[in-house]
């Protein structure tokens, strides 16, 4: 988010998928994280290494974040030949789909997606969201 650190894939090796478990969602204080898989040869840090930052979320699974802004960047495990990269972070398309969301057991029951809440294509008019 703030450019200190940056990275950099040669491709995407996973599908991209909607995590609803709830380390990931009280990670990115989101209701769902979008990853992908990266092979390792194809995924390297271009800057500002020496500021990550990064977080045992469960065993043998680190989470790394740029320790100035935040910004929640990738997940790994030492015994996979993969990262998991928050799609979100990447600064052009991945031109890649989504394809499923995963852990949906842990959804929270706020979320909806259906013909009853409305989208706005930037922010809610000057009245407001009706409630």
């Amino acid at each position: 988010m703030c450019g200190t650190v940056a990275y950099e894939v040669d491709r995407l090796n996973g599908p991209i998928l909607h995590c609803h478990c709830t380390t990931c969602r009280k990670a990115h204080a989101a209701t769902f994280a979008s990853t992908a898989g990266v092979k390792r040869e194809y995924f390297r840090w271009l800057k500002g290494e020496g500021k990550l930052s990064s977080y045992e979320s469960s065993p043998g699974k680190r989470r790394f974040f740029c320790s100035v802004c935040g910004s929640h960047l990738v997940a790994s495990r030492d015994t996979q030949a993969h990262v998991v990269v928050r799609v979100a972070t990447l600064d052009e398309d991945p031109r890649a789909n989504s394809q499923a969301h995963i852990w949906v057991s842990h959804s929270v029951p706020w979320l909806e997606y259906d013909e009853t809440v409305p989208f706005y294509p930037t922010v809610p008019p000057p009245d407001g969201v009706k409630t």
